[in-house]
């Protein structure tokens, strides 16, 4: 039983496996003009579709909205009842059906072709009414459903799923989409802790504890202590960082034969120190700790002048791990 029960899952896998391919394959400059529509749209994209193709629509959307493309779903039966309304001049519409006769969707058409709006269709017929009736038609080329009735959409939804991820994705590298930039779109949960930046967690203004490198040694001791870092920043007289002494490098002081009365900042502190950038992830600045094994960074401006610091301890407490 154990095996049969394996064997069956296998091959429904290497079945949608098999589909994949025939859509790679299948990719052509019709895939390019798609990309260009929606790389020039001006508005929105509105995606459409009807049953499992409406929700394939759906998460299509939602990708595309988080990663740099203005999106959201249109329900194609809600449309005809005053959601149309939804459907400005300068968006494009991708309209999802495996078929290309889904009446839902076909009803569409003459309000879309009135609006002047491009219409981009995918579906596994390249004859029907929906291909016919689009600018861009893009062919799932799927055979056959991994169903073994052949009668739930499962290869063809799989297919439309992943054209969906090849064009959000391309769409996200052509326009030069970056990490912080998904930031922005995910400041909640697991996803927007670890996309947090450095600005978000660093201690600045009185916080900060730096020194001069001509600082005696006891008014450096009595700036650590009292910010309570480990740590302090120095700065030449320009103001920019030179340096960083932290309790290590004090025990370090000591070890040689360091001398608190007479010595200053620069006697003691590590030069060129590890640092950070304000607009930087915080998970960059734990791996950077984490690669040199320290606890704390200076931030510095565009200038190298410290604008704040960061401990491991205020990443972890904003649960942000590796």
């Amino acid at each position: 039983m154990k095996e049969e029960v394996l064997s069956k899952g296998r091959r429904i896998i290497e079945e949608e496996i098999e589909g994949l391919k025939r859509l790679k394959d299948s990719l052509d400059e019709n895939f390019v003009k798609a990309v260009n529509l929606l790389l020039d749209c001006k508005g929105k994209v509105i995606l459409t579709g009807i049953g499992k193709s409406g929700h394939v629509a759906r998460k299509i959307a939602s990708t595309l909205a988080s990663t740099g493309t203005p999106a959201h779903f249109l329900h194609p039966s809600e449309a005809l009842h005053g959601d149309l309304g939804t459907i400005d001049r300068g968006d494009v519409v991708i309209a999802i059906s495996n078929s290309g006769e889904s009446a839902e969707v076909i009803n569409l058409l003459p309000y879309i072709k009135m609006l002047g709006v491009p219409l981009i269709a995918i579906t596994n017929n390249p004859t029907s009414t929906l291909a016919k009736h689009s600018d861009v038609h893009l062919f799932l080329n799927i055979e056959r459903e991994a169903c073994p009735l052949q009668l739930a959409p499962t290869t063809s939804s799989t297919a439309t799923l992943v054209l969906g991820d090849a064009i959000a994705m391309t769409l996200l590298e052509l326009r030069g989409f970056t990490e912080k930039d998904f930031a922005l779109r995910h400041p909640a949960g697991a996803l927007g802790r670890r996309l947090r930046l450095v600005k978000d967690l660093y201690h600045t203004g009185e916080e900060l504890p730096v020194v001069g490198e001509d600082t005696p040694m006891k008014e450096v001791v009595l700036e650590m202590t009292s910010k309570g870092f480990g740590a302090t920043a120095v700065v030449d007289k320009e103001g920019k960082l030179v340096g960083i002494i932290t309790d290590g490098d004090l025990r370090r002081f000591v070890k040689r034969g360091g001398d608190f009365e007479s010595s200053v900042a620069k006697d003691a502190m590590t030069r060129n120190p590890k640092t950070a950038k304000p607009q930087e992830m915080a998970l960059e600045a734990l791996r950077r700790m984490e690669e040199h094994k320290i606890t704390v960074l200076i931030v510095v401006d565009e200038e190298g002048k410290p604008e704040g610091i960061i401990h491991l301890h205020d990443i972890l407490r904003a649960e942000i791990n590796l």
